[in-house]
């Protein structure tokens, strides 16, 4: 049977290029996200192995659309990509509330519902759970983002330590500065530009598919005794943590 993972925020960047690397190596990928009309234009570039779950992964209500869609098949790597850089005002204690929640939710909470529901259908042995993280866990800079994305690094070394028994292995990815994605959508100035890539030591941006090929190693063979650890793509940006 052909191999099948599931790519969470696989419509746009990382996550559409991390589930196109994937059907290229043969798997039936499901790409989950909240908008349909990006999802299907994401499934015509990937191909035909590719299908779509429109769910919003921090509502436990909508993650069972995606345990349906993988019908009680294998699972062999769960890619949790869904999040956001979630702004907000906050003037106020309320407006400060809402904020962390909203980016807890965004990279959080989808990453440990997708996990939970899906937990049960994952291959044993050589299930692989993939956390994308960001280098602002690991410098700070983006507040609520910087310690939602940090919390995935606390929650990955669980999900390590409790799976790797059953022959399943954890890891997180952590992106340094991506273009190519929607990331920065309007918020990305030219000076911001320049100062990151001035800021890697390989004096440019780094792109989708480069982070792609880091999930291409963990998922394939060389990564079958890489478990718990935080793989930086990164440019040498933040160095070695």
């Amino acid at each position: 049977m052909t191999r099948l993972a599931v790519v969470t925020g696989g419509g746009t960047g990382i996550g559409r290029s991390t589930a196109g690397m994937l059907a290229g190596e043969g798997f039936d990928v499901i790409i989950v996200g909240r908008r349909p009309e990006v999802l299907a234009d994401a499934v015509k570039w990937i191909g035909p192995q590719a299908s779509a779950v429109t769910a919003d992964a921090a509502d436990p209500a909508q993650v069972g659309k995606v345990v349906e869609a993988v019908a009680g098949r294998p699972l062999d790597v769960l890619v949790n990509n869904a999040g956001a850089f979630v702004g907000g005002d906050e003037s106020t204690l309320d407006g400060v509330a809402a904020r962390w929640r909203a980016n807890l939710d965004s990279n959080v909470l989808t990453a440990v519902l997708m996990t939970t529901a899906l937990l049960p259908s994952l291959r044993r042995p050589g299930g692989k759970i993939i956390l994308t993280s960001s280098i602002a866990a690991q410098r700070g800079g983006g507040g609520p983002y910087s310690a939602a994305k940090a919390a995935l690094h606390g929650y990955m070394l669980d999900l390590a330590t409790n799976l790797g028994a059953e022959g399943i292995t954890a890891n997180v990815i952590s992106p340094g500065y991506i273009t190519d994605s929607e990331f920065f959508a309007g918020r990305m100035t030219p000076d911001g530009h320049a100062k990151r890539v001035a800021a890697s030591l390989v004096n440019r941006a780094g792109e989708p598919q480069e982070v792609a090929e880091a999930v291409r190693w963990l998922v394939g063979p060389g990564g079958g005794f890489v478990t718990g650890q935080i793989i930086n793509v990164n440019g040498g940006t933040v160095l070695g943590r």
